[in-house]
Formats: C-alpha cells, sequence, structure tokens
C-alpha cells in the first residue's frame, strides 16, 4: 500500500457538534438531567460525500461508514463495499451517502491512491451544495469520531473511614471518575453521596450528585458506577444485608503533555501555579468546560479564557479547534451563544487569538463562512446607533457583579468593535476585499463612537452605560480594564484610569477570579507586576489556606467556611474546581516570564520578564516549535527559542552586558537583544531599575 493516510471524514462541524450534545445532556443534578438553557444542536442525519479521481492504474478500495452506508461508482452501486471495490485505471465519480440517527454519519475509505481525506467534498442529502470535508486526525478504521471517549486509570482512595454501616472516603484532592466499589458482600443498595467538600459528602439532602447502585456478589466482587462524577470525598452507604470492603476511583481525563513550567523564589506561588494547572487538566476533557462538577457545559466567557491558558500550559490545539467549532453550532443563528450577547463576540476574540499563537490560516479559512454568518447575526441586533444592547431574550452577562445591564453598555460596545476588528483583519488575510472594506468603516466608527460617548473626562474613566439617550456616570472597572488591554486609551488616559479605577478602593471590587483574569492582566499591561503578585497571593493564596485542591468559581475572603460553598441560592452550589479560577497560568506565564508572539505562530517570540518583587523566575512556554526558556534574577536574564527570532526586551540602570550577542538602547533605560541563534541559552548581565 502506498503511503497515504486514510482518515475518517464527516460533515464539517457535525463531529464537535455531536459530541457537544452528548457532553452536555450528560450533566444530572440529585438524578435529574439538566438540559442546556439554549438550542441543542444535532449533526445532519444523511449526508452526502463525493470524489473525483482519474487513476493511473488499477486498485482496490475499501469503504466503512459509520451509520448505514450507500455507495454509488459512476452509474453503479456497489455491494459490500466494505470487503473492497476494484477501480480500474481511468477517472471515476464516487458518492457515498451516509445516514445515521443518533451518531455522526461519517465515512472512511482507504485504498493505495484513493483516501478519505481533506480534499473529499460533503453536504446534506437535502442540499444541493457541497463543501471541504470536516476531520479529526481520527485514522484508525475500527474507531470512528463517535467512539471518542476520555482515557481512564485506577485511583486509589487517600484514606477510607468506617462508620457503622458506611463508608467515607476521601481521595486526598479534587478529582474526576468512576467510583469502584471492592470487597462486595451480601446484596442491596449503596448510595454514594459525593462531595467536593466533606460538608457536602455528609449532607445528603443538600448534595449536588448522587448515585443508587444495586449491586451483588453474584455478579461479582467488584462494582463501577456507570456516571463519572466531581468529587473529592464520597459517602458510601449501604443497605440492609450489603457490606463493602474497599473503594477505589477510576479517574477519567484528557491525555495531555505538560509543556508549560513556572517556578520562582516564592514557594506558595509555586503551589499556586502547580493547582492552577491541575485546575485546568481536570476542565480540559472534550472541550474545555467551565467546571466539572456544575455545569459541565461548554460555555464561550468560560472557554475564551481557557484558550489563552491553554497556550502557556498545554498548547494542545485540538481539544481549541473542538471547543471553537463546537460553539459555533449549527445555522441559521437563532440567537447569541449560550443566548449571552458578551460571549457571542468572545467567539470572534477566540478566532483572533488562535491565529496569533498557532498561524494556522487553513482552521481560520474552515471558519471563515461561519464567522461571517455569526457576524450578521450581530449587526441584525444593532440599534439605531450602531450599537449592541440586549433584547428581552437575551442574556447580558459582563460578570456577577451587582449593575444594571439595560441599554448600551460600554463593555459590550468594546468586545463588539474588537468582534468586528477581527472580522477585518481575516478579510484581508483571506483576500475578501469587500467585506473587509464593509466592516473596516464600521469598527472605525464604533471606536470613536465609543471614546465620545463613555469617555468622561472629569471622572479620568469610561462610565457605565447610556439608556434610553442619557448617560449613566457610573463607573466600573469592567470597561476600563478592556480599554486598557484593548487600545481604547489615549497614552495620557492611561495613567488616570489606573489611579482612578484600577487603584482606586471606591470603585467596586471584582469578586470573581473570571473578571481577575482581565483586571490582574490590565494591571500587568502597565507595570503593576508587583501588586499583581500580592493580589495572588491573597487571593488563590487565600483559597489554598481554606483547603482548596483546586480553584472554586468565586471566592470572598470575609466569608467563612461552611459558607463559601453556597451559590445559586444552593448551599454546595458553587464549582470548587472552575476553569476560570486557573488564571495565574496565563498571568504568570504572559506578564512574568513574559512570552507573546510577536508574529503570528510565534514566527517572532517577545520576551519580556518581570520579577515582580521576586528574587527570581524560570519557567517554559510552549510554542509550536517547542518552549520558550526564561530565567530572570536581580542580575541576569537567560533565554532561549526553539526556532525563528525572538527580541528580549528589558530595563537596566546601567549598560548591561551579553557575551552571545548585540544589545541595542531603545529609549527611559529599556534595552532589546536579538535572540537570532535556536537552541543557544542566551545570557545578559544587568542592574534593576528602581
Amino acid at each position: 500500500m502506498g503511503g497515504k493516510q486514510a482518515e475518517w471524514i464527516w460533515y464539517p462541524g457535525d463531529f464537535e457538534i455531536w459530541l457537544r450534545r452528548e457532553v452536555e445532556l450528560r450533566r444530572d443534578e440529585r438524578k435529574s438531567t439538566i438540559a442546556p438553557i439554549w438550542r441543542v444542536d444535532s449533526p445532519y442525519t444523511v449526508v452526502r460525500f463525493r470524489k473525483k479521481i482519474k487513476l493511473d492504474h488499477a486498485e482496490t478500495v475499501t469503504f466503512l461508514a459509520d451509520g448505514e452506508l450507500r455507495l454509488q461508482i459512476g452509474e453503479r452501486t456497489i455491494e459490500h463495499p466494505e470487503r473492497g471495490v476494484r477501480l480500474e485505471e481511468g477517472e471515476h465519480a464516487i458518492m457515498a451517502q451516509v445516514h445515521h440517527l443518533s451518531r455522526v454519519p461519517a465515512l472512511f475509505a482507504k485504498g493505495e491512491t484513493i483516501v478519505t481525506d481533506e480534499t473529499w467534498e460533503v453536504g446534506p442529502l437535502w442540499h444541493s451544495g457541497f463543501e471541504r470535508a470536516g476531520r479529526g486526525g481520527f485514522r484508525d478504521p475500527a474507531v470512528p469520531p463517535a467512539d471518542f471517549r476520555l482515557e481512564t486509570e485506577p485511583l486509589a482512595a487517600a484514606s477510607v473511614r468506617r462508620e457503622g454501616s458506611s463508608l467515607f472516603v476521601d481521595f486526598g484532592r479534587e478529582t474526576f471518575g468512576y467510583v469502584r466499589l471492592h470487597a462486595i458482600r451480601g446484596e442491596g443498595v449503596a448510595r454514594l453521596v459525593y462531595g467536593e467538600s466533606e460538608e457536602e459528602a455528609n449532607d445528603f439532602e443538600h448534595c449536588e450528585t448522587y448515585d443508587e447502585l444495586l449491586v451483588s456478589e453474584r455478579d461479582g466482587e467488584e462494582a463501577t458506577v456507570p456516571h463519572s462524577r466531581a468529587l473529592r470525598y464520597v459517602r458510601i452507604h449501604c443497605g440492609d444485608g450489603l457490606s463493602v470492603g474497599g473503594v477505589s476511583l477510576l479517574y477519567e481525563y484528557l491525555p495531555l503533555v505538560y509543556r508549560g513550567s513556572f517556578r520562582s523564589s516564592d514557594p506558595q506561588l509555586n503551589r499556586i501555579w502547580d493547582v492552577s494547572a491541575y485546575t485546568f487538566h481536570l476542565n480540559a476533557r472534550e472541550f474545555f468546560l467551565d467546571g466539572i462538577k456544575r455545569d459541565r457545559w461548554v460555555w464561550s466567557g468560560d472557554a475564551y479564557q481557557s484558550y489563552l491558558m491553554n497556550y502557556y500550559l498545554f498548547f494542545d490545539l485540538p481539544i481549541t479547534r473542538r471547543t471553537i467549532v463546537a460553539l459555533r453550532g449549527k445555522d441559521p443563528v437563532a440567537h447569541h451563544l449560550n443566548t449571552i450577547l458578551d460571549y457571542t463576540l468572545y467567539w470572534f476574540m477566540g478566532l483572533d487569538d488562535y491565529y496569533l499563537y498557532t498561524g494556522d490560516l487553513a482552521f481560520i479559512r474552515e471558519q471563515y463562512g461561519s464567522m461571517l454568518r455569526l457576524m450578521a447575526f450581530c449587526d441584525s441586533r444593532c440599534n439605531d446607533n450602531g450599537m449592541l444592547e440586549g433584547r428581552p431574550e437575551d442574556w447580558v452577562f459582563v460578570d456577577w457583579a451587582d449593575m444594571s445591564k439595560e441599554g448600551e453598555l460600554c463593555f459590550e460596545q468594546m468586545l463588539y468593535c474588537l468582534a468586528l476588528e477581527t472580522v477585518v483583519r481575516f478579510s484581508e488575510l483571506l483576500d475578501d476585499g469587500e467585506t473587509g472594506e464593509r466592516y473596516r468603516s464600521k469598527a472605525g466608527k464604533l471606536r470613536q463612537d465609543i471614546r465620545r460617548t463613555f469617555w468622561d473626562e472629569e471622572k479620568g474613566a469610561y462610565v457605565h452605560r447610556r439608556l434610553h439617550g442619557s448617560i449613566d456616570s457610573f463607573v466600573t472597572k469592567h470597561p476600563n480594564m478592556f480599554a486598557l488591554l484593548y487600545g481604547f486609551l489615549e497614552p495620557e488616559q492611561v495613567d488616570r484610569v489606573k489611579r482612578e479605577v484600577l487603584l482606586n478602593p471606591d470603585v467596586p471590587s471584582i469578586t470573581t477570579p473570571y473578571m481577575r483574569f482581565y483586571e490582574l492582566a490590565a494591571l500587568c499591561e502597565i507595570g503593576e507586576q508587583s501588586s499583581v503578585r500580592e493580589e495572588i497571593a491573597a487571593y488563590w493564596g487565600g483559597m489554598l489556606e481554606l483547603g482548596a485542591t483546586s480553584f472554586w468559581e468565586e471566592y470572598d475572603p470575609v466569608v467563612p467556611l461552611p459558607d463559601q460553598y453556597a451559590m445559586y441560592g444552593r448551599k454546595y452550589g458553587k464549582s470548587l474546581c472552575h476553569a476560570w479560577g486557573a488564571s495565574p497560568l496565563y498571568l504568570l506565564g504572559k506578564y512574568f516570564l513574559g512570552v507573546t508572539p510577536a508574529k503570528p505562530g510565534y514566527e517572532e517570540v517577545q520576551i519580556r520578564p518581570a520579577l515582580g518583587g521576586l528574587e527570581w523566575i524560570e519557567g517554559r512556554v510552549p510554542v509550536p516549535a517547542g518552549e520558550v526558556f526564561v530565567y530572570m534574577d536581580r542580575k541576569s536574564i537567560r533565554a532561549a527559542v526553539p526556532a525563528g527570532t525572538g527580541r528580549l526586551r528589558f530595563r537596566s540602570g546601567t549598560v548591561p552586558t551579553c557575551a552571545d550577542g548585540d544589545l541595542v538602547l531603545l529609549t527611559d533605560g529599556w534595552y532589546e537583544l536579538l535572540l537570532d541563534s535556536p537552541g543557544r541559552e542566551y545570557e545578559v548581565r544587568f542592574t534593576p531599575t528602581a
């Protein structure tokens, strides 16, 4: 056989949409399935695949399908195509129709030269159009895409305490998987009460999840619950006539390689990074999920932050692409993503960052049509001022902050502007001049309108909103953080926003890790790494002091345990393992190690490290070609890039030295060193500035 690789193909997006449906409909609370609050999309039931090919010599091709297959080659209908089809030299037109009622209709063909790959076209049966087939690296003919499963491995309990007829089990830290019962004797019902906290596992009346399992030694001495659960603790109540001798867990996870790393002179900060990495991995599953206990859904705002954290820890692109495609869903667009106005806009920003970090224009091209149709939906929701505001069926989220969200919110207009600018950039890259021109003028006008409408010169800040034509002068951190991060401030306005908003105790505080992500990033952008480090130590360190083994959905330092576990009016409603709680991964990688892509795909790397009051820092940041290495202390910096070039920028109170390259003075004590020998570790000696 030849060297061409065959892979399963499907209608583009259908695998991701099917998988999202399967994942999100698994959510249950107290034996009741909780369906998503948005439209649940499904793959097409019947699709057609086609391929035209000219053979130089005869070959035999085997065709497999996940679903019922009807294969035509020219005018001939083929019976038993799985046994192999002989095709003679010459031209052939292959048409394969596959249908399945509950899985992803998919096709696999393997011959010497004919293989299912990206050159095939596919379309739904009812539509005359065809487009390039979807694929995702499923190359085993025995494993179609709908057989996608996470990995499992045995995990022993940290402790098992017998209390009468029940067992109380502690797995040592937050985890996820299938509880297994061992040494079963007798017959009866075992009730398993799960808890992210010890209090929850001991409170059957208020716990979020539990299972009841009928077991018998006649069925074997071991039994595994049918559902994977989030937990640290589990209390197992054994009914009359039943005993269980031991408990373990079948840990369920997505295999990922930890490519990023961080260490410093502060042991607590190192522990925060480690717990952040563990928290993030637990939530990186079929998709980037929000939390492993609640909701186990795919939320666009949560996912957007997960993409960025992923670029500094795993740099795993399949899960990123799966999440982006699944969130977009099927056409026609009937509501905002997750029904949330701002979450639609984060989807565009996620594509923009994906291209910046990966340089993968092929994926952008695949998503371009979907992007334009989603933007057309946003355009249709604009008011007469060209701004987006929530309609009765929309959820305008922003954050769990106490603020009114009616009218034209400054925060939402900034996100909308960034989404428009993303469309402009991709239209230029893909030579779509007409689209680029239309949205360039729209984005430019919106930027001007945002500044003119919402900037309050007296307050030195962007104000919250305009309602019925009147400006609401209430100041929140939300639009001002984004103004600083995304260029909505003139140079002379930056210090005012820093002083009047970000460091002003009279402005309402941010209380969720979700918005702390942006608040601390904004402070780092203006050189406040020292205060950011102190905030990380207080906020994330505060969770650790309360016994956290993964980071939470929300944390209020003044609330005592066990009241910390309450949220949404439920005693244990808060997720104690939430993806947006892992943001130190991003903050420490981007703003302390200082690694960012200067050109798409890290063709050029920018390295701008900052100690933030630490004695030393060291770490690696993953990039497409390997890892960027950075070390910094109070006298020296060492750095290396795996490919391309890097630009190391730093400040020094005296003229720095470097034996391996030429240092260039930029301005105000800033120097730059070109790292133009991949793999070489450059070292700079410098003097820190005050």
